[in-house]
């Protein structure tokens, strides 16, 4: 014998029935078969709502009664001929002229038992599985219908009812041995007690029904068709990487399925795991497909410690705590009787070693009952202040890790909760059961979706890493660094095993989220084709969508973006920006970003605030957590000021050269940002804090070459007009290093707590005099390089290295 049972799904249509005959004619053709079938899909719901309106007084019930009606005559009419559709309609109005009647008495008592609704939901499986039997009849099949509450025998726990196995065993033998057809079908869900009165097996009771009749007779296999193919690594709903599990033990799949895996009904497992027949997870839709085979472990290797994870939503935690609990038996005991008494689930269970508290996860519905029942059972020691009242948290969810491997996998503890801490996932309970099989924790509801992700991409996706990035800032330096994650993503995959998906982006004028990624291709549409840019809702959307291993990316310098770091860090979302506001700003503030990226385990990387792409502060970063202590520091921070100094001679004026400058976008819109020296004093400030040094802007000194007119001019036009007429001091500049055979070079420079910048000229005999172009060069001098300074040299302007620069440190962040 073997059993086959098909979901609401693939009953919901003629189509799909006939899709169900045809999967059934493919068996093999010696052999009996059981078929259970559930309800059309949508059904059980539309008679529930059929008694509940009965039962309030309200006559909407009755065209819900003409909905249900209306959608098994179409689907006869579609799956029948015409020469047989009167008799199946004839049966079929019959039966809902018994709902009819069974509905107008509710209506009439204006009151809804669980015994009536029981009744009402089981007309859903009868007729679906009497439309069933009648097709295979009409296919020329030998099969029968037979209402399984003839067989199976339960208890009077309406709604989820018990099953009396010894009774129920007996009677389908009996059944089964007086009878010659091939194939049998009978509804789910639907039992009866020994009085003969209806009761239902729970939403899912379905996959119960044919579990129970495969364990009874004995079946080969017990095969569970379904809408899916088979049971997966994680939710695929919320988890698009998720992947199919061809293999899983019993054990297992009862993990999964008690916390949340939806493929299989948690109770069907135990009857044929007692009898060892296997269970097949089949997609009716896509019957070639392997599904998921569940059965006894037979030394097959799992390539993951983990099978599966899967989750529960809607979880409240309940914490009964309080000195008084401490070395006293029974407080255990007496909770979860209060629990009992008023029927509510246990889910998850945690206590301290201390004994000082015991914390339950339960449905959300039942926190009130619960609360209630358990203060009310220790009102004594609450009044004695003993222990606390019971509290609550609300809008909680479990995540379940479940696999066999685990326990003999080191390590499998600290990568879940390693991937977890990562991306700001804050656990507030942890359970785990003594066999290892499981590892479950409860977390913020908020955090479910990420959670998920982060965790299958431990176990499931190693190889290949989701980075979500999300841009502010598309001008020069940030529409190259579009173009270079463009280029070479498909390398970051295949070389670091890196996804990199930008996930958001905004200018000054619109902003754009994409549903999966933006299509770098054509980012640009994407971007006009978005919302007006409002850089806190662009946090905001950021801190809502909570995706896994995101990074925000700041490419503007606006001081209002810099200020915003912080709620990007303390949600775990690292940061990379190339605007220097943030970190030459007060300098509480910046100690306040690198506390919280320790603090959240985020990153906060700046490496493009000095010397764009060259890896300035990384090597002085690698200096410090290596011991060695910085001494001084000396560079030329500007490549700008170095391109006009360099191009300031043969006869150019000082205007000309700047002017240039300007026309190549080496400078500012405004060249007073650059010529000023303020730019290079953040700079300076930025690597005298990285070295240690608590410091102000208004620390350093600084030199200013420029004259006072020309910094305080109304306009840039009026700068300009301000170098002609001071043209005399920027040529006697020239000419003096010139005479003394130097060059003009603008130096930053940081030495026993104190850091200047200024224009200085410089000898032939020292690394700067031949920086040529807009390069960049700094010379630390430290204790381990005393005697010869480490040098870091290259390109320090320019939007294609300034975006190398971030570009490097998004990927520092992800890995």
């Amino acid at each position: 014998m073997q059993v086959l049972k098909f979901g609401g799904t693939s009953m919901g249509s003629a189509q799909s029935i006939e899709q169900v005959c045809n999967i059934i004619r493919n068996k093999k053709p010696n052999g009996r078969f059981t078929i259970v079938a559930s309800a059309m899909s949508g059904i059980t719901d539309k008679l529930i709502q059929c008694g509940q309106l009965a039962g309030q007084g309200q006559e909407q019930y009755r065209n819900v009664l003409a909905e249900i009606e209306s959608k098994h005559l179409d689907t006869i009419r579609t799956l029948f001929p015409i020469t047989v559709q009167s008799g199946i309609i004839s049966q079929v109005k019959k039966r809902l002229n018994t709902l009819e009647t069974l509905c107008d008495g509710i209506f009439q008592v204006g009151e809804l038992s669980a015994r009536s609704l029981d009744k009402i939901m089981s007309f859903g499986e009868l007729l679906s599985s009497y439309l069933l039997a009648e097709k295979l009849k009409s296919a020329g099949l030998n099969a029968v219908w037979k209402d399984s509450r003839e067989l199976i025998v339960t208890d009077n726990n309406f709604g989820n009812a018990a099953v009396n196995f010894l009774a129920t065993n007996h009677q389908t033998a009996q059944y089964y041995q007086q009878q010659t057809a091939d194939f049998f079908v009978l509804p789910g869900f639907v039992a009866a007690t020994s009085d003969g009165e209806t009761t239902t097996l729970g939403r899912g009771g379905s996959d119960y029904t044919a579990a129970i009749i495969a364990a009874a007779l004995h079946a080969e296999v017990l095969d569970i068709w379904t809408d899916v193919s088979g049971m997966m690594t994680a939710d695929p709903r919320m988890v698009s990487q998720a992947i199919p599990i061809p293999h899983i033990s019993y054990e297992e799949a009862m993990e999964l399925s008690h916390f949340g895996a939806k493929v299989i009904y948690p109770p069907t497992i135990q009857p044929v795991m007692d009898k060892r027949i296997p269970i097949w997870i089949k997609n009716t839709f896509a019957p070639d497909d392997y599904g998921t085979l569940i059965r006894s472990q037979d030394g097959e290797t799992h390539v993951h410690p983990v099978t599966g994870i899967s989750g529960i939503q809607k979880i409240a935690l309940l914490t009964l705590e309080g000195s008084g609990m401490v070395g006293i038996p029974g407080f255990s005991k007496r909770l979860f009787e209060a629990l009992l008494t008023e029927r509510v689930n246990v889910i998850l269970i945690t206590q301290s070693s201390s004994e000082h508290s015991i914390t339950v996860g339960i449905h959300e519905a039942d926190m009130l009952k619960a609360k209630t029942a358990v203060d009310s059972e220790f009102s004594q020691e609450i009044l004695e202040k003993r222990i606390e009242p019971l509290i609550v948290e609300r809008d909680m969810s479990i995540v379940a890790v479940v696999g066999d491997k685990m326990k003999n996998h080191h390590g499998t503890s600290g990568k879940l909760f390693a991937a977890l801490g990562r991306n700001g996932v804050n656990i507030r309970a942890i359970a785990q059961g003594s066999t290892e099989k499981n590892i479950s924790v409860v977390i913020n509801k908020g955090d479910v979706k990420k959670a998920l992700n982060v965790i299958h991409e431990a176990f499931f996706e190693e190889p290949l890493k989701q980075v979500n990035v999300f841009i502010a800032g598309v001008g020069n330096v940030g529409g190259k660094l579009l173009e270079q994650l463009n280029q070479q993503h498909q390398f970051l995959m295949n070389e670091l095993g890196l996804h990199v998906r930008v996930t958001g982006i905004a200018n000054s004028r619109n902003m754009a989220f994409g549903h999966e990624a933006i299509n770098l291709h054509d980012w640009k549409s994407a971007l006009d084709a978005g919302e007006p840019s409002d850089m806190a809702a662009f946090a905001q959307k950021i801190k809502s969508l909570n995706l896994r291993n995101s990074v925000f990316v700041d490419n503007t310098a606006s001081k209002d973006v810099a200020a915003i770091y912080g709620e990007f860090l303390q949600h775990g979302i690292s940061v990379v920006t190339c605007n220097k506001i943030a970190c030459s700003s007060d300098y509480a503030y910046y100690k306040s970003l690198k506390d919280l990226a320790r603090k959240y385990n985020a990153s906060f990387l700046f490496e493009t605030n000095v010397g764009a792409g060259l890896p300035v502060i990384n090597t002085l970063n690698d200096l410090i957590r290596s011991g060695d202590k910085v001494n001084s520091i000396e560079a030329v921070l500007s490549g700008s000021l170095n391109f006009v100094f360099n191009n300031f001679v043969n006869g150019a004026s000082f205007r000309e050269v700047v002017k240039a400058a300007q026309d190549e976008g080496y400078t500012e819109p405004d060249p007073r940002i650059d010529l000023s020296g303020v730019d290079v004093m953040r700079k300076i400030l930025i690597l005298a804090r990285e070295s240690g040094v608590q410091m102000e802007l208004e620390d350093i000194t600084n030199h200013s070459f420029l004259p006072k007119e020309a910094l305080e001019a109304p306009s840039v036009d009026a700068f300009y007009e301000q170098l002609d007429v001071h043209a005399d001091h920027f040529l006697s500049l020239r000419e003096k290093a010139d005479a003394d055979g130097k060059r003009l070079k603008f130096v930053a420079r940081y030495e026993n707590g104190k850091a200047s910048v200024g224009l200085q000229s410089i000898a032939p005999d020292h690394p700067f005099f031949k920086l040529e172009g807009k390069d960049n060069i700094v010379l630390y001098t430290t204790n381990r390089y005393a005697a010869q300074p480490l040098i870091v040299k290259g390109a320090g302007a320019g939007a294609d290295v300034t975006a190398s620069g971030i570009f490097a440190d998004i990927i520092r962040s992800a890995r």
